[in-house]
């Protein structure tokens, strides 16, 4: 019997941490796989829910994230694949928290798309410390949860300055 050492989306562990594919769009999978959790982010706006309501949720799919981006490291071989997004929507989801409840619009989340993925990229410490020297899952989900504090703490800022 042969054994499939290749990530494929046969394999479900694959398919959640590239948000059923998105990360193995070429060139740009960090900037698809947080393309693709805005329309996610608008409806969650739309309920109108107060923020703290999804703060459970966030800390459970972060937790199972870095167990499943462990798995997926280890089962394959590899260290934070650029296939693996679900970080990207983590932290889309961690920078959305801070502007929960404000009417949603194309400019509010145009923003947090800049803004995350800016810091996303540019890794500014403790960011760089997660995504350099946390070689397991944790690292690899951390530095984006940390990205997306950052960029929602600007947005946040930036929403309270231009009202007063």
């Amino acid at each position: 019997m042969k054994v499939e050492n290749t990530p494929s989306l046969k394999h479900p562990e694959v398919l959640f941490m590239s948000l059923c594919g998105i990360g193995f769009l070429p060139k740009m999978p960090g900037t698809y796989g947080s393309l693709a959790t805005l329309p996610l982010l608008y409806l969650l706006s739309l309920s109108g829910a107060p923020f703290f309501i999804f703060i459970p949720f966030l800390v459970i799919a972060t937790i199972v994230s870095c167990y499943i981006a462990e798995v997926v490291q280890q089962k394959f071989h590899i260290h934070d694949p650029p296939w693996i997004v679900m970080d990207e929507a983590l932290g889309m989801l961690t920078a959305w928290l801070f502007i929960a409840g404000e009417e949603p619009n194309f400019y509010s989340l145009a923003a947090l798309f800049a803004l995350f993925r800016f810091f996303d990229i540019f890794k500014i410490w403790p960011a760089s410390y997660f995504d350099k020297k946390v070689i397991h899952g944790m690292g690899t989900i951390l530095d984006d949860i940390i990205s997306g504090i950052f960029a929602g703490i600007v947005l946040k800022l930036t929403f309270y300055f231009l009202s007063a």
